[in-house]
């Protein structure tokens, strides 16, 4: 059973975003970032039975409208009539997914079985005109979001490979799940969805009491809960279609315009992307709540929910929008009076570079949109019907209905410096500001066998160019089909083949060996003892480990951070692919006691060693942070765990009399070696 949409209870932004982009697809799709356990894929996937039918031609695995087929539609010519009335359909695409699976590929079974080249379509054709869902999308793999990128700026799909050459359309309404803990998105991808809200579990014990009470109910009785809440279903269906009929005629005047243009320049966004979408927003919000013309409310609650995402200039920046800025904007008088009208009714002609599914974004958030003008267009028994901007109670007034997902408590995260004891000295209470960060140089792994894809090193990925063949056996690897032909055709006399398809066995199958960059395990472990303390060497060494966390940031890489001082090694993050947790905890390291280096070597093995039974192909980097006054012996004894992996020593030592207790320490360590100065340059990164 589907959870209805009306019975999530809560999220009052997630569910505005979703609506209005029902109302009006054009306006891009949402990305929908939150905690988990906060019911984002219960909506999304409840969203689908709320949207109008729609029409498609009969057969027709590509999902033609037949008032106006596709003239080159694979599956084409279509035969005169109304076609099959559905719902438009809800496509999940798995971050696990092949790329043949997502773009579509030679039909194996045909080519091999009858000797013909036939297409068959992936889930870019199946969400044509529907919904396209993926969840966990900042985890998706690169060259995946290249498709996507591909697909969503021009509105069709362009197959060119194994001998299939086949372009069909591809519209759909994208929406994106995230949870933020696990890393941020690209900012390609993050432009492509047209708005963004953040999502938390509600604090007040009431709400959370009726959301397990409804989750309760529909999982003892999924039929009877259906029932329960299809009077709202319905309603809410109905206001929905006729906000689209109402949508072609709603008037976006010059002044909602020159608001529109006010608050993109006053905020600083880039492109002409935020103003299209927020033009199409506003239109939608007025559509929803009854009214014939843009207003500044509307205005506003399109800002709230196009803007925060667009804002971000890199991946250390915190998502959002200054209400008290955009208020400021939206107050401000005109200097002119509003010019005439323009012709009545649509949403603003598209810009050059605004393709089908354009405007689109990531993180960020709007929040709730705050002003009861702005309201969530949200329908459950305590609110069906709601008109004119009029804000539900947070809280159910009729408890009896149940159902929402369950949310978990805010996570507490993944670990955090223990705070200093009394044994620790007045050393220990300090915490170094974060120095500026730098352009670093490049740090790559030695990038030789077989790694998960990423940007850094060169490597056998499942992704990239085609640079090889894989012998008979090999157990990775999409088919390579010319290759397997060239295997099977000498053994076909053999094999009794006459005029028909070519016979195959399982020993003919080839596999393309493909080569790209692989993303790391890049491990700090940071020397915080007292002596890191002094002529502000702390500071220099968190502006350099920021550097490289933004460098990580770029080159998909996971990160992980320890710290060892005084009495042992602690793991202030665990691997994550979330550079701005590991950012936040860099500023809180404190300084002060002894250097147990030999603990910090451990503890990074142990670490290693876990994260490989999760992720056995991801290669670490080891950046050793220290300036090397410590025990080098029980070090390198300790420094065993690492060895096989690529370790860097990075020399923190500075200051015009030095002792090149770091140099010697990589030389005993076999590891690289580089100066903090040179780790620091602000020269161009390779």
């Amino acid at each position: 059973m589907t959870f209805p949409f009306t019975a999530v209870l809560g999220a009052d932004p997630m569910r505005t975003a979703l609506i209005l982009n029902a109302v009006s697809p054009q306006i891009g799709g949402v990305l929908v970032r939150g905690e988990k356990g906060t019911a984002k894929s219960t909506a999304v996937r409840g969203l689908a039975e709320l949207l109008p039918t729609l029409r498609s031609a009969a057969g027709c695995r590509f999902g033609c409208d037949p008032q106006a087929p596709e003239p080159a539609c694979p599956d084409g010519p279509h035969p005169a009539g109304d076609g099959l009335e559905h719902r438009p359909r809800l496509v999940e695409l798995p971050v696990g997914a092949s790329e043949d699976r997502v773009i579509g590929s030679l039909d194996l079974e045909r080519a091999l079985g009858e000797g013909v080249t036939a297409f068959q379509p992936g889930l870019l054709a199946a969400a044509h005109r529907g919904v396209l869902y993926v969840d966990e999308v900042n985890l998706l793999a690169d060259h995946l979001v290249d498709v996507l990128l591909d697909a969503a700026a021009m509105g069709r799909n362009h197959v060119e490979r194994d001998g299939v050459s086949v372009s069909h359309p591809a519209r759909f309404l994208l929406i994106g799940s995230m949870n933020p803990e696990e890393g941020e998105l690209r900012p390609q991808l993050l432009d492509r969805f047209g708005l963004a809200v953040d999502v938390a579990a509600s604090r007040d014990p009431k709400i959370r009491v009726e959301v397990v009470r409804r989750r309760l109910a529909a999982d003892a009785d999924p039929d009877a809960f259906a029932r329960r809440w299809a009077p709202q279903q319905h309603d809410l269906a109905a206001r929905i279609a006729a906000a689209r009929d109402r949508l072609p005629h709603v008037r976006l005047g010059d002044g909602a315009l020159v608001r529109i243009a006010e608050v993109c320049a006053a905020f600083d966004v880039d492109g002409m992307r935020a103003d299209i979408v927020m033009a199409r927003t506003a239109l939608a919000h007025a559509a929803w709540n009854d009214r014939d013309e843009v207003t500044t409310d509307d205005v506003r609650a399109a800002a709230l929910l196009a803007l925060p995402h667009r804002r971000r200039r890199n991946p250390f920046d915190e998502p959002g929008l200054d209400e008290k800025q955009l208020d400021d904007v939206l107050d401000r008088p005109d200097d002119d009076p509003e010019p005439d009208p323009g012709p009545a009714g649509g949403p603003p002609p598209a810009g050059p570079d605004d393709g089908p599914g354009d405007g689109q974004g990531d993180d960020g958030a709007g929040g709730d949109t705050g002003r009861p003008e702005t309201t969530t267009p949200d329908a459950g028994p305590s609110d069906a019907g709601t008109r004119d901007g009029a804000t539900p109670d947070s809280a159910p007034a009729d408890p009896e209905p149940a159902g929402a997902e369950a949310s978990d408590a805010r996570p507490s995260g993944t670990g955090g410096p223990t705070p200093p004891t009394a044994s620790d000295g007045p050393a220990a209470q300090r915490s170094a500001p974060v120095g500026a960060a730098g352009r670093v140089r490049r740090l790559t792994g030695s990038g030789r066998a077989a790694a998960t894809p990423g940007r850094r090193a060169q490597a056998r990925t499942g992704a990239g160019r085609t640079t090889g063949v894989l012998p008979a056996g090999a157990p990775a690897g999409p088919p390579h089909l010319p290759a397997t032909l060239a295997a099977a055709a000498p053994h076909q006399a053999a094999r009794g083949r006459g005029s028909g398809p070519v016979r195959f066995r399982v020993q003919d199958v080839r596999r393309a060996e493909r080569r790209g960059r692989e993303g790391n395990l890049v491990l700090f472990v940071v020397d915080a003892s007292g002596s890191m303390g002094a002529r502000s060497r702390m500071s220099e060494v968190k502006g350099a480990v920021l550097g490289l966390l933004l460098d990580a940031y770029q080159r998909r890489d996971k990160v992980g951070l320890i710290t060892f001082r005084d009495a042992g090694a602690e793991v202030v993050l665990p691997p994550t692919s979330s550079v701005d947790f590991a950012a936040r905890r860099l500023a809180a390291i404190p300084t002060g006691g002894r250097t147990p280096l030999a603990a910090g070597l451990v503890t990074a093995g142990r670490v290693i060693d876990g994260e490989r039974l999760r992720d056995p192909l991801r290669r670490p980097l080891v950046l050793l942070m220290t300036d090397g006054r410590a025990d080098n012996s029980t070090a390198v004894r300790a420094g065993a765990a690492l060895r096989g992996h690529d370790l860097v020593v990075v020399d923190c030592e500075r200051g015009p009399v030095r002792l090149g207790l770091a140099r010697r320490l990589a030389a005993d360590l076999g590891a690289d070696y580089l100066p903090l100065g040179e780790f620091t340059t602000e020269g161009e990164a390779a």
